[in-house]
């Protein structure tokens, strides 16, 4: 057990399944990190000034946050002033900011290219 986090790349309109799963025609995966915790708290920070959209009642636990790209030169802006949230949690292990600082700034890169090319950008996270 652990905490899980991705990045996906959505287009379309959401779609369900027989069973009743939500996917999108055009879905592609920007990144995915293991045990990165204060990433998880920068993102729950932004859930929360966003107003806690798409809250199931589990707190910032299995949520979509949609990335604009204001949201990810803020991102960016964090990494360099090396001021992510340092965050703890169950199942959350140790601080990977230097473990993750090439990946998160691919993903980045990978997250603008993704909007511009008209998906919407996607952080989830369950632990």
């Amino acid at each position: 057990m652990g905490l899980d986090q991705y990045a996906t790349a959505r287009k379309g309109e959401p779609q369900q399944d027989t069973e009743g799963y939500t996917y999108y025609e055009d879905t592609m995966e920007l990144a995915y990190w293991r045990k990165h915790p204060n990433l998880q708290g920068w993102m729950e920070e932004l859930w929360y000034e966003k107003g806690c959209p798409n809250d199931g009642g589990d707190g910032f636990n299995c949520v979509d946050l949609e990335l604009t790209l204001e949201d990810l030169d803020s991102l960016e802006e964090s990494l360099d002033d090396e001021a992510l949230p340092e965050t703890a949690g169950f199942f959350f292990g140790g601080n990977a900011d230097d473990h993750y600082a090439e990946a998160d700034r691919e993903f980045i890169v990978a997250a603008r290219a993704a909007i511009k090319q008209g998906y919407t950008v996607v952080y989830s996270s369950w632990w």
